[in-house]
């Protein structure tokens, strides 16, 4: 019996008298923590020498903060607007500043992109698994408290919960908790502000050994604004979409590459021209192979994140392919043999054919067929006879006077209780939570947040999964290749953690076990370094995290390379080809001097041009013409904003390139332009006295 709690004190007073001892406490990923219940019960447990506290968890975010006077004063009131009440975890602060006390730890499967580089306590406690592996080792680390925010709502009188953002993990670790004996505390904690997912994230409203109720735990959920996309961006995410097939599956990340295959989805269903004419400027060997047309049966989505693109694609009407929860159906419908927008008959038929049902239904039948809209909702059976509204006729399918009654009265308007879009967890915007909470309980319902050990693996449901994700292109994104082919996402060769594994495993190892699906690695061909522009495929590295026998399709702004089922002499021409021209000769020089091309190798002319400036200048129509926008879907920024964001882009990218600083100084300081007086204000440059502070007034006036 659940135990409601209305005050969050109350709430961490019960877990320290339930608890006895060290308590080890497992939070999701990202904005399903309670952060109000956490904090209280950090903040009690740092204040007592007595007790002692190990947090396991991944993704704690944090509002941005600035890293000089320009940036804070810039994002003071932009972070109040559209960050709101969100409340900071106290953890991450006090490990930040290295201030944890020795009695509390933190230990993360997946950290915040960059943020902990240099971070001795955060890099020397992070738990490198795979996603799938979370729920278990959690239970190795002795979890015995898990708390997670919670939507709620009451209907007739009876509490619903929904684990919303996070239904990922938590009902694997309960379940394996539960049943190995071990002892565990589950705490709930109502935020108002989360969107109710129904579906695999709805709970009873007894789930939970606590429900915290406190007014004080609701408030806004973390929601980063959308990042800008770049002509690079763009140009991976037209030839990710390229390679997409109707009628698929579709797994994406969040950040700017997953904006761009969204909206160069979306230019592909609506612009098939366009769409067209950009592959063709892109590609200099021509298009063949790549996928033009529109998406005329729709897209499944399945990935462990659901993000903003996806939602924006479930809208354009892309992701629309539904799927269903029974192997057999799916399989009827991937056939063609059963249709989810009209049930025949026939529907029923091909289920009898392939032993899905019996000629004479059962009890049994009537439920399935029921459940998927095949039948009415009122179709009885008794005693071998049907009945619906005062008709009957016998359960017999081959009967000739059973099938006309079934036919002209028993039979559903199309199938019900399909899923489009498949998430373990979810992180977006602040128009992405609202929308969500917008949204119609019928649109909703095609929405399942569900557990990640049944989205990120075959195993366990494996005919269900193979029929449910036919033709899937699972799209992530990595921070260099090799030449060989293996992959570095998640940390440096020094062992620094940049941000962690996640699924990303899962969803290689997936792409290579399904007969149709495909890899896609995307990455930037650059990337910056406090020694300026390096390319991003480099000849060797010494960490990997996705090993060369495993590679696939790899995409850079510069074209794809397919790798699968290739020497390793044609996988080094093919990532030289879709390489920064700038760095080509040093890759080929490197792969001769260790015997993996041959001598008289060169690099195809065709495959010269591949510069920043070349492809700004090959997308320059459609940026211009606005189907390529800086911010496809959006942004919380205004106008003004985005002119000081620009210009403060400038003013950093410049201080790390000395000449160009130097220039951007001269030619500011010659032209003597002036920022508009509230721009200078809003950065705390209205009253610049210091040699310092007029020059960054000066340089931000001239690039304003």
């Amino acid at each position: 019996m659940t135990h409601t709690i209305t005050s969050l004190a109350a709430a961490v007073d019960h877990v320290l008298d339930t608890i006895q001892g060290p308590i080890v406490l497992g939070i999701p990923l990202g904005v399903g923590k309670p952060n109000p219940f956490v904090n209280a019960l950090y903040r009690r447990i740092k204040d007592s020498a007595t007790r002692e506290l190990t947090i396991i968890t991944a993704l704690s975010l944090e509002k941005p903060v600035g890293h000089s006077d320009l940036e804070r004063h810039f994002l003071e009131p932009l972070v109040e607007r559209v960050f709101a009440d969100y409340p900071d975890l106290d953890y991450v602060k006090d490990s930040r500043s290295g201030h944890l006390p020795p009695n509390i730890h933190v230990r993360e499967f997946f950290l915040k992109t960059g943020d902990y580089l240099g971070n001795d306590l955060a890099q020397q406690s992070y738990i490198s698994t795979n996603y799938t592996f979370v729920a278990r080792d959690m239970a190795v680390q002795g979890i015995n408290l898990l708390a997670q925010a919670v939507a709620s709502r009451h209907d007739a009188g009876t509490l619903r919960l929904s684990l919303s953002s996070n239904p990922d993990v938590t009902r694997e670790v309960v379940e394996r908790l539960r049943l190995s004996g071990g002892q565990l505390l589950t705490v709930g904690v109502v935020n108002q502000a989360m969107p109710f997912m129904p579906n695999g994230a709805e709970v009873a409203g007894d789930y939970f050994d606590v429900l915290v109720t406190d007014p004080a735990a609701t408030h806004a959920v973390f929601a980063p604004p959308n990042a800008k996309v770049s002509p690079a961006d763009y140009a991976i995410g037209l030839h990710a979409a390229s390679l997409v097939r109707d009628g698929g599956t579709l797994q994406i990340g969040i950040g700017s590459l997953g904006d761009a295959i969204g909206q160069a989805l979306i230019v592909r269903d609506r612009h098939g021209e366009a769409f067209r004419s950009m592959l063709e400027s892109l590609c200099p060997n021509g298009t063949s192979g790549r996928e033009l047309g529109r998406f005329d049966q729709g897209l499944y989505g399945c990935s462990e994140m659901f993000v903003n693109a996806f939602l924006k694609l479930m809208e354009a009407g892309i992701i629309r392919r539904e799927v269903f929860a029974d192997a057999v159906l799916q399989q009827c419908i991937n056939n063609g043999t059963v249709a989810v927008d009209t049930v025949t008959l026939d529907s029923l038929h091909a289920l009898l054919a392939v032993g899905r049902i019996h000629r004479k239904l059962t009890a049994l039948d009537l439920q399935f067929l029921q459940t998927f809209g095949l039948l009415k909702a009122g179709v009885a059976l008794l005693d071998n006879t049907l009945t619906l509204d005062g008709i009957s006729c016998t359960n017999d399918l081959h009967d000739p006077a059973s099938a006309e009654a079934i036919t002209e009265h028993m039979l559903g308007a199309r199938l019900q209780g399909g899923i489009c879009m498949t998430g373990g967890f979810f992180l977006g915007p602040n128009d992405f939570y609202q929308r969500l909470r917008a949204s119609p309980p019928h649109a909703l319902a095609k929405i399942d947040m569900t557990r990640i050990d049944f989205i990120n693996q075959l195993y366990g449901d494996d005919a269900l999964k193979r029929a449910q994700r036919v033709k899937a292109s699972f799209i992530n994104t990595t921070m260099m290749v090799t030449l060989l082919g293996a992959a570095v996402s998640d940390a440096l060769d020094t062992g620094q953690v940049v941000s962690g594994v996640g699924g990303q495993y899962n969803f290689v190892a997936m792409s290579h076990a399904l007969p149709d699906a495909r890899l896609m690695m995307m990455l930037r061909a650059t990337h910056q370094t406090k020694n300026g522009t390096v390319s991003s495929i480099v000849w060797n590295y010494g960490h990997t995290t996705i090993p060369r026998h495993l590679r696939d399709v790899v995409i850079t702004e510069y074209g794809v390379a397919e790798l699968r089922g290739q020497s390793d002499s044609e996988v080094v021409k093919r990532l030289i080809a879709v390489a920064d021209s700038r760095f080509q000769d040093e890759l080929v020089e490197q792969a001769k001097a260790n015997g993996k091309l041959e001598a008289s190798y060169t690099v195809p002319e065709c495959y010269r041009q591949n510069l920043p400036e070349a492809l700004e200048h090959t997308l320059h129509p459609w940026l211009t013409a606005g189907m390529l926008p800086d911010y496809p879907f959006g942004t919380d920024l205004t106008d003004d904003e985005l002119r000081m964001v620009r210009a403060m882009q400038k003013i950093k990218h410049a201080s790390q390139h000395p000449t160009e600083l130097l220039t951007m100084a001269v030619k500011s300081l010659w032209e003597g332009r002036e920022a508009p007086p509230a721009y200078l204000e809003r950065l705390g440059l209205t009253e610049a006295h210091s040699f310092k502070d007029l020059l960054i007034r000066r340089l931000f006036s001239g690039n304003v």
